[in-house]
């Protein structure tokens, strides 16, 4: 059985080893910071918009507090709660809005990567009236999925700080599993495989790979300006991740790609 530890170190070496792949496609590195510049402006805004008024959402989704002797303390948690979970929701988001705007870019990247390291797929066509509704129906399902998580991590952050510590260490591994989610689906699309399903299987059969690149991922993707900085690199990198998670294992017969659906 393959070591936990060890699959999940190699699942972070993906980072570095799109960097390296990166920097021998500068001018491509150099266009991949521009969906993420213009994304993280209006997410920014709109987060620090949040952050401005969450003391008064605080205020308004407590109302029963109001005759409390500890009500302001109270508030507090429930703003720091809004606020964790708003931020888990608006890096998967994030993620999620930049691929789909910078699709052709982010695309041009992932068969660069693919060109680099050989053994190149034959690119399963999928017609432009599939797969344009397909990718709206994916994205949405993946943020309506992760604004359905968001509600526990919110009530789970109104423990005081214990649940402010779990709450933030389950919004990394939980965005983490669907940031690289959206990360493979170039490298999973390129060979046949068109639904979630198919992403969700494979990264199921290798959780602490897919984890060790996921969750430095997520981290690495809440800083703002560094969210510009690593989004190509991750594009790479998780075409590298796709690679591996689709290699035939010994025994394992290969799977038949899917028919494009969600």
């Amino acid at each position: 059985m393959a070591n936990p530890i060890s699959n999940a170190l190699a699942g972070a070496a993906l980072l570095p080893r799109g960097l390296r792949l990166m920097t021998r496609r500068p001018r491509l590195l150099g266009l991949g910071l521009i969906p993420p510049l213009v994304v993280s402006l209006v997410f920014g805004a709109v987060f620090v918009l949040l952050a401005v008024n969450a003391m008064d959402l605080a205020a308004a989704l407590t109302p029963f507090a109001a005759d409390w002797g500890w009500v302001e303390a109270f508030r507090v948690l429930v703003a720091i709660a809004l606020l964790v979970a708003a931020g888990a929701l608006m890096v998967i988001a994030f993620s999620a809005v930049t691929l789909a705007v910078g699709s052709p870019l982010y695309d041009r990247i992932g068969e660069e990567a693919e060109d680099v390291l050989g053994d190149v797929p034959t690119a399963v066509e999928e017609p432009l009236l599939r797969s344009v509704p397909r990718t709206i129906r994916q994205v949405l399902t993946l943020v309506a999925i992760s604004a359905l998580a968001a509600l526990p991590l919110f009530l789970l952050g109104l423990l005081p700080v214990v649940g402010t510590v779990v709450g933030g260490l389950l919004s990394a591994v939980f965005g983490g599993w669907m940031i690289t989610t959206e990360m493979v689906g170039g490298g999973f699309e390129r060979r046949g495989r068109f639904r979630l399903r198919d992403r969700w299987a494979a990264m199921r059969r290798q959780p602490a790979r897919t984890l060790g690149f996921g969750v430095p991922l997520f981290l690495l993707l809440a800083l703002p300006l560094v969210a510009i900085a690593v989004f190509p690199v991750a594009s790479a990198a998780g075409t590298l991740l796709a690679r591996e998670l689709l290699a035939p294992e010994p025994g394992r017969p290969e799977p038949k790609p899917s028919a494009p659906a969600t």
